[in-house]
């Protein structure tokens, strides 16, 4: 499954994310890929301990067109979801998916390398969740400050759900040492196929 994911650099300096020509050519490209992401996506949520009907606060961190977000809605149908992503066009495109559920969204442009993103996203939220997005800041010193930022926008006993290639950035023992330094009580491994895995962390 994780071998259609491994093709997403969503950070490699390549791509134009603010062009609005290429995201749409992108995510036309990415409908190849959206049966494979949409088992691990379905994975990964069922690791979320929330009651379907729950009228739960989720933050969508790195969204770009909602893929994450549109399995949100799938298994909690209620939620209230915050997309966060830096590229503008990629927002375009999300709005267009949620048209219907507007009320229920909100959509925020920031970049995650900013040291206040935390400050434009709202909050606080009971569901943090992310798929092939911040392992693009490389360093490990910006995703461990990305991971508390994310740890101080959950309630207590939140949830942090992350889909990343944790192997093609330190490691995933290094993501697991990082988002213990943050805060968070309890991380664990939810799936691996190298690159890679979900991983579980509560706040």
């Amino acid at each position: 499954m994780a071998h259609d994911l491994r093709h997403e650099h969503k950070g490699d300096h390549r791509h134009d994310w603010h062009s609005q020509s290429y995201v749409a050519d992108w995510i036309e490209r990415d409908t190849t890929r959206a049966s494979a992401r949409g088992q691990i996506l379905d994975h990964m949520l069922v690791a979320a301990s929330f009651d379907p009907d729950a009228e739960i606060a989720v933050l969508d961190v790195g969204a770009g067109a909602g893929a994450v977000s549109q399995a949100v809605v799938k298994a909690f149908p209620r939620a209230v979801i915050t997309l966060q992503d830096y590229s503008g066009p990629m927002l375009d495109r999300a709005r267009e998916r949620f048209g219907e559920r507007a009320a229920k969204m909100q959509y925020v442009l920031c970049d995650l390398r900013d040291p206040k993103w935390d400050q434009k996203v709202g909050g606080p939220f009971d569901l943090a969740v992310s798929a092939i997005a911040i392992h693009n800041l490389y360093e490990m010193s910006a995703i461990t400050a990305c991971y508390g930022a994310v740890r101080r926008l959950l309630k207590a006993g939140g949830c942090f759900l992350d889909c990343d290639h944790f192997d093609r950035a330190g490691g995933l023992a290094a993501h697991c040492a990082a988002l213990r330094s943050v805060g968070f009580a309890h991380v664990e491994t939810v799936w691996h196929e190298t690159p890679t895995a979900v991983l579980k962390a509560i706040a």
